[in-house]
């Protein structure tokens, strides 16, 4: 027995979605949470607990992302989700286009963020970058709901 088929047993949410797609589905969900907590931190000026914060989140962020794509690849991806979907293939693919090139420029702008941060570290240019990042992180959030109801609630 494959001690990763549990991924592909039925989700938690009582969609049609897996496993795995409600446990990525509620940890995105709760990721601007998670960030505005790590920002309250730095505005606390407990800066040593916002650079943890961030940190963790941020690697969490990536495991979560390669658990997710390996669900994706193993399942059959996007198409075998849209299969029992109401919602136009069409515009289910912009959506989901739309969603994927915010979360990566986030992911980007994020790494950036943090690997940068010694060098903008209480200064305009690192505050400014935070909230492009943290607008980045509820924008991928909002989207990533979007895409997994037009494909297993719709």
């Amino acid at each position: 027995m494959n001690h990763l088929e549990y991924m592909f047993h039925q989700g938690f949410f009582n969609t049609r979605a897996p496993f795995f797609m409600d446990m990525v589905t509620f940890i995105v969900s709760l990721l601007p949470l998670l960030v505005a907590t790590a920002i309250w931190f730095a505005r606390k000026k407990q800066y040593k607990t916002h650079i943890f914060f961030q940190i963790l989140i941020f690697a969490f962020s990536v495991v979560v992302l390669t658990y997710f794509e390996y669900g994706v690849r193993v399942s059959g991806g996007f198409n075998s989700f849209m299969e029992g979907s109401g919602v136009s293939h069409s515009y289910a693919s912009v959506v989901l286009v739309f969603h994927i090139v915010i979360s990566s420029i986030t992911l980007f702008l994020w790494a950036a963020t943090i690997f940068l941060s010694k060098k903008m570290l209480q200064s305009k240019k690192h505050k400014k970058a935070g909230l492009i990042t943290f607008s980045g992180v509820v924008l991928t959030s909002l989207t990533g709901i979007w895409v997994y109801f037009l494909m297993f609630v719709y």
